[in-house]
């Protein structure tokens, strides 16, 4: 066997054998503590089924539209301009939806446009005294909308940032704010070696707005206010296996949020001839969303790269989530 077979063997086996709590434990639970601190954490969720297939160890790998959301800088990585829609059936009958759209102007400078959506169906309200509904129903959705500018300062390093406008919404009251995303990438010169550091969702905290009347008629209209969900992410990827037909891309991520403890995430993706991909991933130092999976494949198209793919999460006692992207490359 191979070389480049066995480490590619290697690489999955040390997926598969991460799911155990001991290999989990090589992370020290530390921050834990800060669960539940931070609002729109609707921002957590990650986006595109190649990502996700990855086990979310993305911040060094993803060129194309979805890394909007991961790392700015990482769009100024691709020649084409990109159109991608990604779906996802997330667990208690949550939907969550992303639009992207990059630009490339020439010149090193790139601009990119996205929408994120979280949404369910209307609820019926229920109360202590009537568990089956009183007949009241409410609404919960999540928005945000982000400019990126990302710009190619060398052959070998790119740097983006991204402005983005959030808005929660849970019955009669609400949140909005501003914040921003900052990234860097950087390829090494070893091999296809990169490194990337992005920061996502840092600005103020955001505090609730509009009112509502509790049971016994008391208005509630003041409310605490929450830090964002910051996240800090360092990433690493290189391809151990690459030749015409076959592909190889591994990535490590580290992920220090400001609401929970730190977390690595490890993925692995096998292409091949550039029309079919295979992926795995696992988180370490998590509750849940552990093992991923995914795959994808390249359609022909006459006016464009069409790409489709899909990825699939464990949830464990919350269920599984399923993602679902379209890419158009032109």
């Amino acid at each position: 066997m191979k070389q480049p077979v066995k480490t590619a063997l290697l690489v999955i086996c040390f997926l598969g054998f991460g799911a155990s709590n001991s290999v989990a434990q090589l992370i020290p639970v530390l921050g834990g503590q800060r669960a539940g601190t931070a609002m729109a954490t609707f921002l957590k969720i990650g986006v595109g089924a190649r990502a996700e297939g990855m086990g979310g160890a993305f911040v060094a790998v993803g060129t194309d539209a979805t890394a909007l959301y991961w790392n700015p800088a990482a769009v100024a990585q691709s020649p084409k301009n990109e159109l991608v829609f990604s779906h996802t059936n997330w667990p208690v009958e949550i939907r969550h939806e992303f639009l992207g759209y990059v630009q490339h102007l020439g010149s090193g400078n790139h601009i990119g446009l996205y929408a994120i959506a979280l949404h369910t169906d209307e609820m019926e309200e229920t109360t202590e005294f009537r568990p089956l509904g009183t007949g009241n129903f409410f609404t919960y959705g999540d928005v945000a909308v982000g400019v990126t500018y990302a710009r190619n300062m060398t052959d070998r390093f790119s740097f983006g940032i991204t402005v983005k406008g959030i808005r929660e919404t849970l019955a009669e009251v609400h949140a909005t704010g501003l914040l921003l995303d900052f990234g860097t990438f950087y390829w090494t010169g070893w091999r296809t070696a990169r490194f990337a550091v992005s920061v996502s969702n840092f600005g103020p905290n955001l505090r609730p707005s509009g009112s509502f009347r509790t049971r016994q008629g008391k208005k509630i209209d003041r409310f605490q206010d929450f830090p964002p969900p910051t996240i800090f992410r360092i990433g690493f990827a290189t391809e151990v296996w690459q030749t015409l037909d076959h592909q190889v891309t591994t990535s490590l991520q580290l992920n220090h949020p400001n609401d929970d403890a730190e977390n690595l995430n490890v993925g692995v993706e096998y292409g091949w001839r550039k029309l079919l991909w295979l992926r795995g991933g696992y988180r370490l130092n998590v509750d849940e969303q552990r093992f991923t999976f995914g795959f994808g494949l390249r359609l022909p198209v006459s006016f464009a790269d069409f790409r489709l793919q899909y990825a699939y999460t464990e949830f464990g006692r919350l269920g599984t989530a399923q993602r679902v992207t379209a890419c158009f490359a032109f």
